[in-house]
This record gives C-alpha cells, structure tokens and sequence, in this order.
C-alpha cells in the first residue's frame, strides 16, 4: 500500500506543478472542474443516492454552479464565497470539538448532497481564482499545495512516532493529537521558508498565523470526509488513485484549506 501511495504521488505531483504553471487560467478551471466533479461523483455515494440518475443530478447541479460562478462572478466575488465557506469550516470545527457530528453530517440524502456542493464549489473557487491572482497565483497556490502536502506528511510520522492521544476516535481512529502538533509544526517551518524567499511581502507574524490557520482547518476537512464516509459505511471514497483511494480522499484537506488561504491572503493585501 505504501508503495503503491509513494509511485502514484510521484506521477501525480509533477502533472499538479506543470498544471498549476503553465494551463492556461480557462484550461486550468476546466481541469481542476473536471477533479471536483469526480470528486461530487464520489459524493453521491458518501450521501447515499441511488440510482443514476439522483447522481447525475447532483453532479450536474454541481457543475452548473461552478460554470455560473466562473462566467458571473470572479475576483471580490470569489473571495467572499471563500469567507462563508471559512466561516462554514469554523462551525464545523466547532461542532466537532463539542461532540455534536450529528449537526453537520446530515440526515438525509438529499440533506448530504447539499454538503457536498457547500463543500466543494467553494473550494474549486478558491483554486481558480488563487490561480488567477496576477503573475504571483501559480505561485501562491504551489504554497498552499506544499503547504498542506508537509502538514499531512508532518502529521503521520508524528503520529507514527508519538502518537498516543486519540483526536477524534468516533471519527477517524488513526488521528493522534501529536500529529497535529506536527502538521502544525510542519506549518510553521513551511510557512518561516516563504517568509525567508520573500522578506518583502512583510506581516511575518500574520503569515505564520495564516498558515498554521490553514494548517488547523485543513484537518477539519480531512475529518469531516472521514466522518461522511463513516456514515456511509466506507473506508475510501473511491479507487480512481491507486493506493490513496479516491478523489475525494485526495483533496479532503483542500477542501477546507483552500478557502481560508484564499480569505487570508485577500486579507493579508488588504492590509498592505
């Protein structure tokens, strides 16, 4: 399994690189729709419709907000789609650290499939216009990739060496509260490389805390896609990625990380 994980990442992060630098910005939102529209795909069964049809729906639902979001919207526009989907992680992530999953899970399947378009139209937002963000997007958004990629791996050797207080048990069982002391961790070195790269961009002690910020909720998502996929009675969402599973286990992080980046850094040049 773990090798099977190390050769799919080593094809799947160059074509992630050659994407981000060099699709066109139409080329690249098509692309990445394509990924999120999988991943809707892999919801449908999380949510528990049957049928092709229910499914079709709902994957057409999904697409058809992300082409009018694309041909209406943009800019500002995006950015604020991205702060009420931070605000929406933020309440999930309260409603875990109290214990009330039942609140955010859903209980129907249509009450699901609403979950997954809050979850991610938001998200696919966010890449495309972090993408679009002038000469330095591509570059902002290979931060938050490598971002989230040295958290998620600072988190399973913590856990893997130190692991011994359970985070969410009822949730996901292999999460440890040392790996996320180590994804945030991770967070914080990554975030001190970019803050050495680029001194000119200034509010160091903010971009620290953006990114332990985007460090923190992108567990949320990884545990909320857990917490779905628990009650649906899965272990992975699909088998599209040899030894990672599906799309939606891919991106589960991103879903939630990707808006708050974006917020933050739209807040970040707000304060000049």
């Amino acid at each position: 399994m773990l090798l099977q994980r190390i050769l799919t990442a080593l094809v799947l992060i160059p074509l992630v690189f050659a994407g981000v630098l060099y699709l066109p910005p139409v080329w690249f939102a098509a692309v990445v729709g394509a990924l999120v529209l999988l991943g809707g795909h892999e919801w449908t069964r999380l949510a528990g419709l049957e049928g092709a049809g229910p499914r079709m729906l709902a994957v057409g639902a999904l697409g058809t907000l992300m082409l009018l979001a694309f041909v209406l919207m943009g800019g500002d526009g995006f950015v604020w789609i991205s702060a009420a989907a931070a605000g929406w992680w933020l309440w999930v992530a309260a409603a875990m650290l109290s214990g009330r999953t039942d609140r955010i899970s859903g209980d129907s399947p249509a009450a699901k499939s609403l979950l997954g378009l809050v979850t991610l139209l938001p998200a696919w937002t966010a890449l495309v216009a972090l993408r679009g963000w002038g000469s330095e997007g591509p570059w902002l958004l290979l931060f938050l990739l490598t971002l989230i990629w040295v958290a998620d791996s600072a988190a399973y050797f913590a856990g893997r060496r130190w692991g011994r207080v359970k985070l969410a048990p009822a949730i996901s069982p292999g999460k440890s509260r040392e790996g996320v002391y180590g994804a945030v961790a991770g967070s914080v070195v990554w975030s001190g490389l970019l803050i050495a790269l680029r001194p000119e961009t200034g509010h160091a002690a903010l971009i620290v805390l953006l990114c332990v910020a985007v460090c923190l909720v992108s567990v949320v998502g990884d545990l909320f896609e857990s917490l779905m996929k628990r009650r649906a009675g899965v272990k992975d969402s699909g088998t599209l990625l040899p030894g990672h599973g599906g799309v939606l286990d891919r991106i589960d992080s991103l879903t939630a990380a990707a808006p708050m980046f974006l917020f933050g850094v739209w807040l970040l040049r707000w304060l000049g």
